[in-house]
């Protein structure tokens, strides 16, 4: 039987495939699969294809030795062939029969299942004064909904009110853990680093060493020996500030008591300083100074001081002053940036704890025509929160409220005396505080008296059972509405 070949590709689909099967002429149409390459088709595919050349009056079959694509085939009916020689030499099976659809008879039946499934509607439904009554009963139900949910009051009462005041000693401190009712309130600690730089123009003289003062210095031999003193003998006065100077020969010490020996001497640091009177220089540095005494016979002369422009004690002092208080400032203004608006920050507990740098340039005692200073310095301070005066606030003014009235609002406090620390610790201070307190009044009584009442009615039915300092007001929404609602819930209540 004649057998039409078509030789598939790599880029072949389904779609690419069927357009190749429109052409078939044959009655078998074989499938050749590329030999290193696949192509991109399903079981689903093979499904249609198979289909597709039946209904062109073709058998359809493959040549591949790919074992997926076989087992597909075989699953679907549709011969395999490892060859194209073989496919032409061997048998083809007989493709299955085709099995005819038979339409089902038309039921007869359909009038009476559509009866019973839509029954007719009963005639008083169907009449128009039946649908009239069963419109204007679902008006009424709607209104009925409506005037119960729909309306809502805001009624404002104005009961006997009365101002509570008192004033306040609290004592804070770290040490206080609670707060109590005898005016003890924990304190709490904060801490911050603020750092500055600033520079001051200088307009003063300083004196600058210059020249070293020069002199003789007489040594007296202490000991029955012969005393080597070498050169760069250290020697001193004996005051608070010892001035030093230095011998600038070696010398021998002759033996014996009382023998004696000069040697020129010159101050180790230059200046002014270095020119002290005779006998001034007593002491000899180091253990040279068991065996030999010094003095000086005559003063010692040529030390000098140069005057120049340079920063003084007074202007540093004037320069840590300013920059002290400007990092105050700085600290005061952080430490409230970290608490809240309402917290009490206890000033007089502010203090600079730590010097932690502080440098001047130039350094003491050098030249410069404006003096610069780094400070960087941790404050301390202590403050109380908001919630622990609130909470000592409350319990003083709770337990002194009258009888028969109520507080709805938070009291309002403020600092009556500035903060004073004792030697213990304890930070004391006043504090005026004051609030409006209302006569108590029953909100249940209330609803009760309003509850589908005009508003008229309502407003003397408060006026009789609550002693209010002026009359009641009474809103209605919508304000066409006649009466209050019935609904609790649709009822609010303000006092003032």
């Amino acid at each position: 039987m004649k057998t039409q070949i078509i030789t598939l590709e790599a880029h072949d689909d389904l779609i690419s495939v069927r357009d190749k099967l429109a052409w078939v002429k044959m009655p078998r149409v074989l499938l050749v699969w590329p030999k290193y390459e696949s192509v991109n088709l399903r079981v689903l595919d093979l499904k249609v294809l198979q289909r597709h050349a039946d209904a062109l009056g073709a058998q359809l079959g493959l040549v591949t030795r790919r074992g997926n694509v076989r087992r597909d085939a075989e699953a679907l009916g549709i011969p395999v062939f490892g060859t194209t020689s073989a496919a032409q030499k061997e048998a083809w099976p007989k493709p299955a029969p085709h099995k005819q659809r038979l339409p089902k008879n038309p039921r007869r039946d359909l009038r009476k299942i559509r009866a019973e499934a839509y029954p007719p509607e009963a005639a008083w439904r169907t009449s128009l004064l039946g649908r009239a009554f069963a419109f204007a009963v679902g008006v009424i139900a709607f209104v009925t909904v409506a005037g119960l949910f729909v309306p809502r009051a805001t009624v404002t009462l104005y009961p006997q009110m009365q101002t509570q005041k008192t004033v306040l000693s609290v004592a804070a401190s770290e040490s206080f853990q609670s707060v109590s009712m005898n005016g003890n309130i924990p304190a709490q600690k904060l801490s911050v680093i603020v750092e500055a730089e600033q520079t001051l123009a200088i307009a003063s003289e300083i004196s600058i060493p210059k020249t070293k003062a020069k002199g003789i210095a007489r040594f007296t031999n202490l000991s029955q020996g012969e005393v080597n003193i070498p050169a760069g003998t250290t020697l001193s006065t004996a005051t608070d500030l010892p001035i030093q100077f230095v011998t600038l020969n070696a010398t021998l010490l002759s033996p014996g008591a009382d023998e004696f020996v000069e040697v020129p001497i010159e101050a180790l640091k230059a200046g002014e300083s270095g020119n002290v009177l005779a006998g001034s220089i007593i002491v000899v540095e180091g253990p040279l100074g068991l065996s030999i005494a010094v003095g000086n016979p005559s003063a010692t002369t040529g030390g000098t001081d140069s005057k120049t422009l340079g920063a003084t004690e007074a202007d540093r002092a004037k320069l840590r002053d300013v920059v002290m208080e400007n990092l105050r400032r700085e600290a005061e203004a952080k430490m409230k940036a970290q608490i809240s608006a309402d917290d009490l920050l206890l000033l007089d507990t502010f203090e600079a704890a730590q010097v932690m740098e502080e440098t001047f340039d130039p350094a003491e005692g050098e030249p410069g025509n404006s003096l610069k200073l780094k400070l960087q310095i941790q404050f301390e301070a202590s403050y109380v929160s908001a919630k622990d005066l609130n909470q000592l606030v409350a319990l003083s003014m709770n337990a002194s409220i009258p009888v028969g009235f109520e507080a709805p609002g938070a009291p309002a406090f403020a600092p009556l005396t500035d903060p004073s620390t004792d030697n213990t610790g304890i930070s004391h201070f006043e504090v005026e505080v004051s609030r409006e307190i209302y006569q108590k009044i029953d909100r249940l009584q209330i609803l009760a008296l309003l509850r589908g009442e005009k508003i008229e009615t309502a407003i003397q039915n408060l006026q009789s059972a609550f002693s209010l300092r002026q009359a009641s007001q009474i809103s209605l929404r919508p304000s066409w509405w006649k009466r209050l609602p019935l609904i609790p819930f649709n009822i609010s209540i303000e006092v003032k």
